[in-house]
């Protein structure tokens, strides 16, 4: 008998068009991947040294994320033709109740979340003032500052500088359920950034809030603040076994690659990897590849996407990510067994052609290839978990509680 192996990696926020339920979050026409693609056919893309011209996407279109895209829109993205695809591919609409990461992930390995989280007024001050002056109590910080909705990068050119002068890290949170604490590596300390991290995610779980995340950066003045690779999220763990779960009690090797390890809590995995950038993660999965042991899963998160490109709304940023994971592709195909299966997928939208910095509610990519993978339409699948119920079957694992399989 073959063996088996699976790889999922999650383009974080690679949406392909507005998800059915879109107008409730303010989402309507979102469309991550059809305007970057809009935008690069007009030529309004092109950056001197990064790229230029259309879309090119050639190994993802071979996969058959064009025709994913038409099952979510209706159409092609621009510059995308009809191809005969050589993977499995569809588009996904999820279930869960928020558009964030962690539900996005965790619906993914089958375990949708019908209860929304708790967010933050987009007020000024917009955190509660007993918790904030009991975590000051006990971490023993001078105060802190922000206390607002932020992006991440625009607020320590803002901030940084009295960050440094004062000692007073830089609290903010945005649309998702999230409090970010930003501080820096060498003044502050990354221990203690980590240890104020888990005091605050310890007082915001009566208000379910997903994550609490330190943000170490380094830098000594505005405009040469940079975001180092140690970030952490602290996140509240699934509210029931997920693909994961059920493997590891299986007895499997189950490896996180990147932020998968946050996501999930550290819950139901075996060992976990980082890497400071895509490049390097994938880097990092073509090396797991090589000894990643028979009914394993590893499971990869791309996350440039979203916190480079989506998040600060570079178009051509992200464009230029797109085509450099796309590439990789070749590589990846080569590295695969004779019974490993991959998936290729993402977790929400952030169309950054939308207003603001927030997610976007979206369709996501469907695209299983490999040596056993049957190429052919999936069609619209009506949840998440309908990946994470086919990888548990080609895993040889009893079915998870929600899903359909693809296959």
């Amino acid at each position: 008998m073959t063996a088996k192996r699976a790889f999922i990696l999650v383009m974080d926020s690679f949406g392909i068009g507005a998800a059915p339920d879109a107008a409730r979050f303010g989402d309507t026409g979102a469309d991550t991947l059809g305007h970057i693609a809009a935008a690069c056919a007009a030529g309004k893309a092109d950056r001197p040294g990064l790229r230029a011209g259309p879309l090119h996407l050639p190994n993802l279109e071979k996969l058959g994320l064009g025709l994913a895209a038409e099952f979510a829109t209706g159409r092609l993205p621009a510059g995308f033709t009809m191809v005969a695809a050589t993977g499995a591919y569809g588009a996904a609409a999820e279930l869960s109740a928020g558009k964030d990461t962690p539900s996005g992930h965790w619906e993914m390995a089958g375990c949708p979340v019908p209860v929304d989280w708790g967010y933050f007024p987009r007020t000024e001050p917009c955190f509660p003032p007993e918790i904030m002056d009991d975590l000051i109590a006990e971490c023993g910080l001078p105060g802190i500052i922000g206390n607002c909705h932020a992006s991440g990068t625009e607020i320590l050119d803002k901030l940084g500088e009295e960050h440094i002068r004062t000692g007073k890290p830089i609290c903010y949170t945005s649309a998702d359920s999230v409090f970010q604490i930003a501080a820096h590596e060498i003044h502050f300390g990354l221990e203690r950034l980590l240890t104020v991290c888990l005091a605050a995610k310890r007082r915001f779980e009566p208000l379910r809030i997903a994550r609490v995340i330190a943000r170490p950066f380094i830098g000594e003045r505005r405009g040469s603040f940079k975001r180092t690779a140690h970030r952490r999220d602290f996140t509240t763990p699934p509210p029931e076994p997920t693909l994961l779960d059920r493997l590891q009690a299986e007895g499997r090797e189950v490896i996180s690659v990147g932020k998968i390890a946050d996501i999930f809590g550290g819950r139901g995995l075996t060992r976990k990897v980082k890497g400071e950038d895509n490049a390097a993660l994938v880097d990092v999965t073509l090396e797991l590849m090589k000894n990643a042991p028979d009914g394993s899963l590893t499971f990869v998160n791309l996350v440039d996407f979203d916190t480079l490109f989506g998040h600060r709304r570079d178009v051509v940023g992200y464009a230029a990510a797109l085509e450099a994971f796309d590439m990789r592709l070749p590589e990846l195909q080569s590295a695969m067994r004779p019974g490993d299966l991959a998936l290729i997928s993402a977790d929400h939208g952030c169309d950054p052609t939308a207003g603001g910095t927030d997610h976007t509610r979206e369709f996501v990519p469907v695209l299983f290839f490999g040596p056993v993978v049957k190429p052919g339409p999936l069609g619209r699948r009506a949840s998440f978990a309908d990946m994470g119920q086919t990888i548990a079957g080609h895993l040889g694992i009893p079915p998870l509680a929600h899903g359909m399989s693809c296959f």
